[in-house]
């Protein structure tokens, strides 16, 4: 049989539908700002892996080529457009002042049906309750309130298949306050508590998994080097996750919490049923009330400053760097290369230089022999004059390819990768930013 809502005091159907106004609002905008940022980060991660993939695949290699030029051309494009789009409708974190003001709105329903149900200006009381919040919250979030209607059957926090869900429309006595909201609160936030820690060790985990195989790479040194910007982009992805969540700040907030909930659970078991009395149930509820009201105020003071301080340009301009980066090291893979490069060019260039001459006196010579007539000696001379400007264009682009070659080389030439190449000088090469349209070799 359905749970049919009873008919109750128009005003508290008012501030429950208040409530759940803000909360659905609160929720929705806070899971749409998580995927957000996920996904910026998820995509810092795949510039990198598209930049090295390119290096491995050039865009010369065919259709695997091709199509991981196209993904990193897109990866940034897409990532950066997400980053402003953040930035522009999440940076003000709107959803904190609606949990604010649903929770201070929670904390009057509660008040209204239990110190002041005995109260004959208890309706005046909650109605101009409501309409300090309901400004408060206009000024709050700029005179600017789109929210999406409620339109559910109950209110937001009832739920027909929990016996220990309260529906919310009648008075309250001691026991049921105890059941609804001491033991309903405190066993939420143990399992809140459980749920960040698993978190938050599982962050620490993959942190610590890939500094260590960044670490490993880039002792191994040579080609291997060319990954430890995967695996950097990968630790500043998660710590950058781990910064925005502030977890360990929710799991003091929510233990302390916990504890204090302790407190009033126990004393309340350990009164007789003839002292639980309306002094002694008074007290619970102003102190529950508090210990809760105080929890909300500085999750949101903690959200906040998390929210200040993960930087969304910096976290935008991840995805750009990491490629740069990431060609960056290519480049040291192939700068030990660089001298014998540089001089293999500059012998193949003077051997073409003989060789173009002495073909082009042995063509001419040849022909002079076979052929006299003036149509010939025309045509020749038109050859020789093409083969000329020919040899001046192959000659000035081999020119400006040695002097880049050579730019490069001497550009890294303090540097030396190898085995024994720490982490601090990869790292302190990963800082420069070079150009990336470089001569290819």
């Amino acid at each position: 049989m359905e749970t049919e809502a009873p008919r109750t005091i128009p005003i508290l159907q008012i501030a429950w539908a208040r409530f759940s106004e803000l909360d659905t609002t609160s929720l929705a905008r806070s899971k749409s700002h998580l995927r957000m940022r996920r996904w910026i980060g998820i995509l810092a991660v795949l510039a990198t892996l598209f930049a090295i993939l390119s290096q491995l695949y050039p865009q010369g290699s065919g259709l695997p080529g091709l199509g991981i030029r196209w993904l990193l051309i897109l990866t940034p494009l897409i990532g950066s457009g997400l980053a402003a789009f953040t930035k522009m409708f999440y940076s003000t974190g709107d959803w904190l002042i609606t949990r604010a003001g649903a929770e201070e709105i929670l904390k009057e329903i509660y008040f209204f049906r239990t110190i002041l149900q005995k109260r004959k200006n208890r309706r005046a009381y909650l109605e101009k309750r409501l309409a300090e919040i309901q400004r408060q919250l206009f000024r709050s979030m700029g005179s600017e309130l789109v929210f999406k209607p409620y339109n559910g059957e109950f209110h937001s926090r009832y739920f027909p298949d929990d016996p220990t869900s309260d529906l919310g429309y009648d008075d309250l006595t001691g026991d049921e306050y105890f059941k609804y909201r001491v033991e309903n609160q405190l066993a939420w936030h143990r399992k809140e508590v459980r749920e960040y820690q698993t978190e938050r060790i599982r962050l620490q985990v993959l942190i610590i998994a890939s500094g260590v195989v960044g670490a490993f790479l880039a002792a191994l040194g040579g080609a291997f080097s060319l990954w430890v910007a995967l695996t950097a982009s990968l630790t500043a992805a998660f710590l950058g996750w781990q910064e925005l969540r502030n977890i360990d700040a929710i799991v003091r907030n929510y233990s302390k919490v916990i504890v204090e909930l302790s407190v009033i659970y126990d004393h309340w078991l350990n009164l007789e049923p003839e002292e639980r009395n309306d002094g002694e149930f008074y007290r619970m509820v102003k102190s529950a009330e508090e210990v809760l009201w105080a929890q909300n105020m500085e999750y949101i003071k903690s959200q906040q400053e998390a929210l200040k301080d993960a930087d969304l340009e910096e976290e935008a301009g991840l995805i750009n760097r990491v490629v740069r980066e990431s060609i960056e090291s290519a480049e040291r893979a192939k700068q030990a290369m660089a001298d014998s490069i540089v001089d293999h060019a500059r012998q193949s260039l003077t051997a073409t230089e003989e060789k173009v001459e002495e073909n082009f006196k042995a063509a001419l010579g040849s022909l002079a022999e076979e052929a006299s007539s003036e149509l010939v000696q025309q045509e020749l001379e038109a050859m020789r004059k093409a083969m000329l400007e020919t040899a001046g264009e192959v000659m000035e682009r081999a020119s400006s390819f040695k002097s880049a070659l050579a730019g490069i080389a001497q550009e890294f030439a303090h540097v030396e990768i190898g085995r024994d190449t720490s982490k601090e000088e990869l790292n302190a090469i990963l800082a420069r930013y070079p150009k990336t349209n470089d001569v290819k070799g």
